[in-house]
């Protein structure tokens, strides 16, 4: 029977990294044990003493692998702003009054602010940018309303800029500490913490 931490970390996923050992991407515990089972990753860490059998073989439940063959993953990839990464960029914090999400109250939560209102864009696509927009309270939301903070009297307590692709790709996943672990190895012990 596995212990309930065992239990929660697989339901996390396995981390698998590129044969540089470069932190790729999540995927679940049943491709990573097909993957090491073919041959085209090799198991790094592992979840516990629990194995996975098939008719000839047994592997461990994989928590880490790591691909036989280098993939190429291209650094310049720029993705729009979306609510999870902005919030997880801003600590789940307000860019203004500075509370965090748990301290807010019963009908209050966190949205997105464009700095410099939609309004005085041609184009609303175009305040959507990272540099461009912050998380905001509910309150100081609506209390800045279609102005700039410096109009409304308010003080942005970040300079929002866009983040690290590490941030884009891992602030919002749900790493074990093993798997943490592989992520500063590779990225630098500041990025993960900043994670």
């Amino acid at each position: 029977m596995p212990t309930m931490t065992t239990a929660r970390a697989t339901r996390r996923g396995c981390l698998t990294l590129n044969a540089s050992y470069e932190p790729l991407v999540m995927l679940p515990v049943q491709r990573a044990v097909r993957l090491v089972m073919d041959g085209r990753a090799e198991l790094v860490e592992a979840h516990g003493t629990r194995v996975v059998r098939s008719a000839g073989r047994e592997v461990p439940l994989p928590a880490v692998i790591r691909l036989v063959r280098f993939v190429y993953v291209p650094r310049r990839m720029r993705r729009g702003v979306t609510n999870t990464i902005l919030f997880a960029r801003d600590g789940y914090a307000c860019a203004y009054c500075g509370r965090p999400r748990d301290a807010l109250r019963s009908r209050e939560f966190l949205t997105r602010d464009h700095v410099l209102p939609q309004s005085r864009f041609a184009r609303r696509a175009e305040a959507n940018t990272w540099d461009n927009c912050v998380t905001a309270c509910s309150t100081c939301n609506h209390r800045k309303a279609d102005r700039t903070p410096q109009e409304a009297g308010m003080a942005l307590r970040l300079v929002p800029a866009e983040p690290h692709f590490v941030h884009l790709e891992w602030s919002v996943r749900r790493l074990t500490a093993l798997q943490r672990k592989y992520v500063a190895q590779f990225f630098g012990t500041d990025v993960a913490d900043a994670l």
